[in-house]
């Protein structure tokens, strides 16, 4: 039972967080509104969308979309209002424009990077052991003997 509770805690989570007086009375403005929100971070939750947060900066944004929206912008334009007012940071998916690009490809170039250094750990390691096969010369075993019989 307790299993099932959380489980529907879990669930009915993002569906609380837009309260009901802010929900439009238009319900295509209102689904509008709700994608606009899933796309935006709440800034004080930092990996939730402002449509699953319930702090009050969330609902201070999801009031400002749905005001826009009302005012009769379109999507891409409530979005642009949105981050020209707390800059690209607010996205949930940044752009791939500007000086995010070193960001977006940061990932993919350390991955390229660690192989390459792990191939060449590697080969280095087996030229290594070739030469540690040969074994000790006659000076380094009587060196070796006279150290061990002390």
């Amino acid at each position: 039972m307790r299993w099932l509770l959380l489980i529907l805690a879990l669930l009915a989570g993002p569906a609380l967080a837009v309260q009901p007086d802010e929900v439009l009375d238009d319900p295509v403005l209102e689904d509008r509104a709700r994608e606009i929100s899933k796309g935006l971070r709440c800034l004080v939750c930092r990996n939730e969308s402002i449509d699953e947060s319930n702090a009050s900066l969330a609902r201070d944004l999801r009031l400002l979309v749905r005001e826009r929206l009302v005012a009769g912008d379109s999507d891409t334009q409530v979005v642009d209002y949105v981050v020209d007012r707390y800059g690209e940071y607010v996205l949930l998916q940044p752009t791939v424009r500007g000086a995010n690009w070193l960001l977006w490809a940061a990932g993919p170039a350390m991955l390229i990077l660690a192989l390459i250094l792990a191939w060449m750990f590697l080969r280095g390691r087996d030229s290594a052991a070739g030469a540690e096969s040969q074994g000790l010369s006659d000076e380094e075993q009587a060196r070796l003997d006279k150290i061990l019989k002390g």
